[in-house]
């Protein structure tokens, strides 16, 4: 669908955005690098509210290659990167233009993602990804669903040897796959 640009150049000849004075504008305490909650106060949402602080300490975890909890600033500009890939991806979804994902939206999201999932396990999702309880997940929790939903297929990929959908594990061992995957990427 064509959209004008009402006077702006093209993207191609747009320039690209300092990084650095970003990053050091986010960068309140003059550390060098940037924690969750500040990136939490730097990152909008869409919907005037703050980021979701569970989905800032999530993506921090990703990036963060030392684990220590803060992200540098080569680290800034990957993550950069990857909240604008998330940006056109999730606007990408939102076909009526709201400004988030309603049930139908994410429904065609996942089924493009490559997974079947039930009418039950959709239900599920939005009740745990929806904050506002309006039907619908705001861009930050939609990030947040993504990587959940991607680090748990993982970990089943990791356990599914022969590839048939079905794993065996004890009960034991299933919450320890599960805790050290969310301790690890939550820092």
């Amino acid at each position: 669908m064509y959209q004008p640009n009402f006077g702006r150049p093209p993207a191609s000849y747009m320039a690209a955005p300092n990084l650095q004075s970003i990053f050091s504008s986010v960068d309140r305490d003059r550390s060098g690098q940037i924690s969750a909650d500040e990136l939490q106060r730097a990152l909008s949402n869409g919907t005037w509210n703050p980021f979701n602080p569970e989905t800032c300490r999530l993506m921090i975890g990703m990036f963060d290659s030392n684990g220590d909890g803060a992200i540098n600033f080569p680290e800034f500009q990957a993550l950069w990167n990857y909240i604008n890939d998330w940006t056109n991806c999730f606007r990408g979804f939102d076909q009526d233009n709201s400004g988030n994902i309603d049930r139908r939206e994410l429904q065609t999201a996942l089924t493009q993602f490559g997974y079947r999932l039930s009418d039950r396990f959709y239900n599920i999702l939005m009740t745990k990804f929806d904050r506002t309880h309006q039907g619908s997940i705001n861009f930050d929790d939609f990030i947040q669903l993504c990587v959940v939903l991607q680090t748990l297929t993982a970990a089943f990929r990791d356990k599914d040897q022969d590839r048939d959908g079905v794993i065996t594990i004890d009960y034991e061992s299933f919450l320890s796959m599960v805790t050290s995957m969310f301790l690890s990427k939550l820092g």
